[in-house]
């Protein structure tokens, strides 16, 4: 069972959570129950770097420490990187009815996806570059779904079985090319446009808060209740057309509020139960 997020980075009071804690290919998360804000204990999955040395797997984590094999490690000691390394990342748009009016979009009648390469990934604390071809560059924070075993033709009431868990998602997006190009794979493919992370956590997505952060000032708040189609049954829908892989990613969709970043800016995604996902931006050199 689940807690709330990290309070490495924002630390909120007045949230108790427990999630139902059910994956295949996952051990059972730590029951926690919250009141402050401040994470007791939970498990998670991912990746990070200590010393050097490359660590990849499930850890226990808390507000200052995360415990790996036996060893325990200060946070701030150490970085995490991208949790996993997608063969795909599979995106959703307009999949917030919020997003929807603040665009005078319809809510649509199906999933309307589109892709990002791998090459666009970076991972927590990492920098988001703004290329020279566009002139407005936008946040767009999201919960993420992880693949946790390869499949296709999944239905929704079995989607949970195929999920290895949750993590924060920034599809940044050349707002200015995404218009220009009616289509959107340039806009959203540049190197750096795919921020992943810290972590991936096992947990009830269907009733998070989902809050996006420009210089420490709340640009995006919402709550995944209200998603046009839940992450059940995007995994149902997309895995209908393409065979999902073990570390796949589905983007879920934003909520209202995208806005353009800048040289100099910090941005960060948070997620309840989850944690921050945090990363500076820079102009290309």
């Amino acid at each position: 069972m689940i807690g709330l997020s990290s309070g490495t980075q924002h630390q909120h009071s007045g949230f108790s959570y427990i999630n139902f804690g059910k994956t295949k290919d996952q051990p059972r998360t730590i029951k926690v129950i919250f009141s402050t804000g401040i994470l007791d204990s939970m498990m998670a999955f991912g990746r990070f770097i200590y010393g050097g040395e490359i660590h990849e797997g499930h850890f226990e984590i808390t507000a200052k420490k995360l415990i790996f094999d036996g060893v325990e490690y200060v946070l701030d000691s150490l970085r995490f990187l991208p949790p996993v390394r997608p063969s795909k990342i599979v995106c959703v748009g307009v999949n917030y009815r919020d997003h929807a009016e603040e665009f005078g979009k319809d809510v649509p009648e199906e999933p309307v996806i589109f892709m990002k390469p791998e090459s666009a990934v970076i991972g927590n604390e990492d920098t988001i570059l703004l290329p020279p071809q566009s002139k407005r560059v936008d946040y767009e924070g999201e919960l993420a779904i992880v693949i946790g075993r390869k499949c296709k033709n999944v239905s929704k009431d079995d989607a949970e079985d195929y999920i290895m868990g949750y993590t924060c998602f920034n599809d940044v997006t050349a707002r200015d090319l995404q218009l220009k190009d009616g289509q959107w794979t340039r806009a959203k493919s540049f190197d750096t446009f795919a921020p992943i992370g810290p972590y991936i956590v096992p947990l009830n997505p269907l009733n998070l808060r989902i809050r996006t952060y420009l210089n420490s000032e709340i640009v995006q708040s919402s709550n995944t209740s209200n998603m046009v189609f839940n992450p059940f049954e995007l995994t149902e829908f997309i895995s209908s057309i393409m065979t999902l892989r073990k570390g796949d990613v589905i983007a879920t969709g934003t909520p209202s509020g995208v806005g353009a970043l800048k040289k100099g800016d910090v941005v960060e995604v948070e997620i309840e139960g989850i944690g921050t996902l945090r990363n500076h931006v820079d102009s290309w050199a």
